[in-house]
């Protein structure tokens, strides 16, 4: 795999899914557990725009790996890990995004362990994180606006 161009629709694509599945997380009750859990929907809306939004944000990082440096990283906690070895991420983004991977894969692979407590107070307490990670991801993108294409 050679590098080329990173392609701006899928950079915006993903960093607009991204947003519209934090935006969906912001919208649930969690001022309190109890309120949170009068719904029996907001626990299942709750998972899938989590689970979303971090795909979509290392799907963010594996496009800027694969298309800007050539690199083709399957495994979530490498592309971390790569997004710092390429210095697109500093050392504390990559440890938070390295940190999100492992609990996407724990709700893609241990989703009986996770219960509706930790949900809540990781969409509660947590989500900024990811919107941290992405923000620090678009700042690379625009700082080096020569690595992506000019077409949509």
């Amino acid at each position: 795999m050679s590098p080329g161009k990173l392609n701006r629709r899928i950079l915006s694509d993903r960093i607009a899914w991204i947003d519209r599945m934090l935006a969906e997380i912001g919208k649930l009750p969690l001022k309190g557990y109890e309120q949170f859990l009068q719904d029996t929907r907001n626990v299942p809306a709750a998972e899938s725009c989590l689970r979303r939004a971090l795909e979509a944000l290392l799907d963010l990082g594996r496009h800027i790996l694969a298309k800007g440096f050539g690199m083709g990283v399957t495994e979530y906690k490498e592309v971390a890990r790569q997004l710092r070895e390429e210095k697109v991420l500093d050392a504390r983004h990559s440890a938070l995004l390295e940190t999100l991977a492992g609990y996407r894969n724990r709700m893609a692979h241990f989703y009986h362990e996770i219960g509706t407590e930790e949900l809540y107070e990781i969409c509660r307490k947590d989500i900024q994180d990811i919107r941290r990670v992405k923000d620090a991801l678009v700042s690379w993108i625009n700082a080096n606006p020569d690595r992506v294409d000019g077409t949509m």
